[in-house]
């Protein structure tokens, strides 16, 4: 029986799926996109994973930052040589999340992913695909949690300019980051990477599910322009009637369900007779798929299966916890004891 190495690496960690024998053993690894690794740091992480499991005969790899033909190349290159007698499918994070469908079925989908960044990507069975969105946050990324939280912070501004009120959503989002004034936010956001911006997203939807207006305002348009995305995305590839299945994943639509409802429900008002489901499994089961689909061997029955955690995240000695930047005395308290009262 075939051995088969499924990898999906993203921005926060990286997770692998070995099957061998009917057994499917899983490790989890560090953070990987292709765009922040040179060439030393790629091939160290791929040789990582290939310490942790047996020779497989087929390797499907998805990594973020694989957008374009010569990206794959070089990720496909790198796999060789961790990999040298293995088959290799080298391609991106999207195509192992669209690989994921529990659905077998032959068919036009289209992934809509939102969560701190966004994309649609689709694929047609005969394997064609298309693209819209990925462009980063700040070309893009449009009805993501980052934009989500951006929306609100200029629309709070906006109002106080405008009226001279801080919202209730404005009260919020102090809170949250825990400033006095509307006008702390200009040095904190000045400093703050996409991923807290992106966290500010939790307060609009706490405020939409109290009814406040400037939230439901922001997300009625994120999904509006979510739902507009996913079908010209369709439109790529199948035309204006041919049925397609859209599959919604990411932590927006994922931990939101009531604006994953709302998204689905726009896709359909655009797009009548469409199938939207949400994605249930894992993307490294996408790039497992893949794996099969490499070797020529059917899908796998997920009762044949038995799972075994063989966690790989690297684990601090004790002696160094003492040199964790956490365990350090702050600078202004160490004068304390000769400070005047």
């Amino acid at each position: 029986m075939p051995r088969l190495l499924g990898i999906e690496c993203g921005a926060t960690h990286t997770v692998t799926l070995h099957e061998s024998g009917g057994e499917i053993a899983r490790a989890e690894f560090g953070p990987a996109n292709l765009r922040l690794l040179d060439d030393a740091q790629l091939a160290k992480h791929l040789r990582q994973i290939a310490k942790q499991f047996p020779k497989p005969n087929a390797v499907a790899i998805g990594m973020a930052g694989a957008r374009t033909p010569a990206d794959k190349l070089r990720l496909r290159c790198a796999a060789t040589r961790a990999w040298p007698s293995a088959a290799i499918h080298a391609t991106n994070d999207l195509e192992t999340a669209l690989a994921a469908d529990t659905q077998r079925k032959p068919a036009t989908r289209v992934l809509v992913l939102s969560g701190t960044g966004s994309c649609c990507f689709g694929q047609s069975p005969a394997g064609a695909t298309a693209k819209i969105g990925g462009w980063g946050h700040i070309l893009g990324d449009k009805s993501s949690g980052y934009e989500i939280g951006l929306r609100a912070l200029k629309a709070c501004v906006f109002y106080l300019d405008r009226d001279g009120t801080w919202s209730t959503l404005g009260q919020r989002l102090l809170c949250r980051l825990q400033l006095n004034s509307p006008e702390q936010l200009i040095d904190w956001v000045a400093q703050a990477d996409k991923a807290e911006v992106a966290g500010l997203a939790r307060e609009v939807f706490a405020a939409w599910a109290k009814r406040d207006k400037i939230a439901a305002d922001i997300l009625d348009g994120a999904a509006d322009t979510l739902a507009k995305d996913a079908c010209a995305c369709a439109k790529k590839l199948a035309g204006k009637t041919r049925p397609v299945r859209f599959l919604l994943a990411g932590s927006v639509l994922l931990k939101q369900p009531k604006f994953a409802v709302r998204v689905a429900n726009a896709i359909r008002a655009r797009r009548p007779g469409s199938q939207v489901a949400t994605l249930k499994n894992e993307s490294c089961t996408g790039a497992l798929n893949l794996a099969r689909r490499l070797a020529k061997l059917p899908p796998a029955k997920p009762s044949a299966t038995v799972w075994a955690d063989n966690s790989a995240i690297p684990v601090p000695a004790l002696a160094q916890l003492d040199q964790a930047p956490t365990e350090q005395r702050h600078p202004l308290s160490i004068q304390l004891d000769r400070m005047p009262l």
